[in-house]
């Protein structure tokens, strides 16, 4: 029953749903007439903030582009293949792929969710060796265990709180940083990451669809077939003059990137001495360069690996401005303030930690990041918790700021299943020549969102720090 479920919903969001572009048009229209309609901002002003917030994002968006990039460039390489080679010898079922994709994914986001394209490789991979995979299917699987994330080590909101003279303390509405000790280390944060590492494979193994007609990798690519490319060291060697020539010497050098893969590994271990297990974007693209810097040896197999990986990120490209300008309207107009009043209105000493979770999910379709979505809602949701826990100890107060600013946080990661912003980390890599678009996705989300919500509101509300 529950699969069938699941299939209706998916018919339901082929046949109704937009393309992600479209969905980001659609989202800024929707987010300016709101402007319009709750704020004094003119038009001028609404057009304005769109303009200035389109290139807002343009750091985020590279970085972005160069963790799908570099990942993809280490899975082309030698060693990794074999890899891949030998972890497909022991998953030989859909089942076990799905199991085992839902399982990584979880693991792999608690790092960063940068990591996701590692396990997105892997997946694709996985699907041409094994029959019988509903491809949208193991997309959702992939997409939907990437929700972790928000409960592990580089969880944004967590360490901004935890950061020294982040903008809440400059403003005056901290006084003191929040450890994450009451965020990452408390035994709520715990729950949720045994929700998607336990029970998200669990739900998802029920809704299995039952077919997989017409829907594995090899039905959906556009050229119809699956032929393996050559290697990234077949085509170098292919390049190489009849006869010897420094250029060739220099492109094939191993000494010359081995030498600088080297300098790299010593900064990043000296990074990590200094400043412990501190996760963020640099870092991360650092170690997956430098990586695939020493796992390819020459700079012509690098390069060729790097040309190959860029070829399916153009909706990178040019959606994430569109993106950026609706935060843009939410920055500059106040509609972001305004939400977060409207829903801070209703608060009170048990229902709180709620309504700055549907606060998170509700404000994450117009500002899908959630650093920026927390400067917009954070402060005003703060300070209403402060309010409300007037006359309790300092330490009681910290910890029902720490529960508010992680339930913002959980929103923002579980809305995601609803729009398909983050979906283009993935499509890059998971739906290179298919004819795969977001609606053939998002269908599978709709049971685990709504099961996930009701857990997740019930945790927020109840359990214990």
């Amino acid at each position: 029953m529950i699969s069938t479920l699941g299939k209706i919903f998916t018919d339901l969001f082929i046949r109704y749903m937009p393309s992600a572009y479209v969905f980001a048009l659609l989202l800024t229209l929707f987010t300016g007439l709101m402007a319009l309609i709750w704020t004094d901002a003119s038009l001028m002003n609404v057009l304005s903030g769109w303009y200035d917030g389109f290139w807002s994002l343009l750091a985020f968006g590279m970085q972005i582009i160069l963790v799908i990039v570099t990942a993809y460039s280490i899975a082309q390489s030698d060693p990794v293949e074999k890899g891949i080679n030998w972890i497909a010898r022991f998953i030989k079922t859909p089942g076990q792929v799905y199991l085992f994709v839902l399982i990584s994914s979880a693991l792999f986001s608690l790092i960063s969710f940068g990591m996701i394209v590692i396990v997105a490789i892997l997946a694709r991979e996985l699907a041409i060796r094994v029959k019988g995979l509903n491809y949208p299917f193991l997309i959702a699987c992939v997409y939907f265990g990437m929700g972790s994330w928000v409960a592990g080590a580089s969880s944004s909101i967590a360490l901004l709180l935890n950061t020294e003279d982040n903008f809440l303390i400059e403003a005056g509405i901290l006084s003191e940083l929040i450890p994450t000790a009451y965020t990452l280390g408390s035994n709520l944060n715990l729950v949720m990451i045994l929700l998607f590492i336990v029970v998200c494979p669990f739900l998802f193994l029920i809704l299995i669809p039952k077919n997989s007609k017409q829907k594995e990798l090899s039905d959906l690519l556009i050229l119809d077939n699956l032929q393996k490319e050559s290697s990234v060291k077949e085509e170098a060697d292919s390049y190489k003059l009849p006869f010897k020539a420094v250029s060739d010497i220099l492109n094939n050098s191993a000494f010359l990137q081995i030498t600088i893969s080297i300098f790299g590994f010593i900064y990043i271990g000296n990074y990590f001495y200094l400043n412990g297990f501190d996760l963020n974007f640099n870092i991360i693209i650092f170690m997956f360069l430098i990586l695939g810097l020493f796992l390819h040896r020459t700079p012509l197999r690098y390069s060729i690996s790097m040309k190959r990986s860029s070829s399916n990120i153009s909706g990178i490209l040019f959606q994430y401005p569109f993106y950026a300008g609706i935060m843009g309207i939410m920055f500059s107009t106040g509609l972001g303030d305004k939400i977060g009043e409207i829903q801070s209105s209703f608060a009170t000493m048990t229902n709180y930690p709620f309504l700055a979770y549907v606060s998170g999910g509700l404000v994450n379709f117009a500002i899908p990041s959630a650093g920026g979505e927390f400067a917009v809602i954070g402060p005003s949701i703060i300070s209403v918790v402060k309010d409300l826990g007037a006359g309790l100890s300092e330490l009681e107060v910290t910890a029902m700021i720490a529960r508010a600013s992680m339930a913002i946080a959980y929103g923002e990661s579980l809305s995601n299943a609803l729009q398909p912003f983050y979906l283009l980390i993935i499509f890059p890599v998971m739906a290179a020549g298919t004819k795969l678009q977001a609606r053939d996705i998002m269908g599978f989300f709709v049971i685990p969102f709504v099961l996930f919500f009701i857990i997740q509101s019930v945790l927020l509300v109840y359990m214990p720090l």
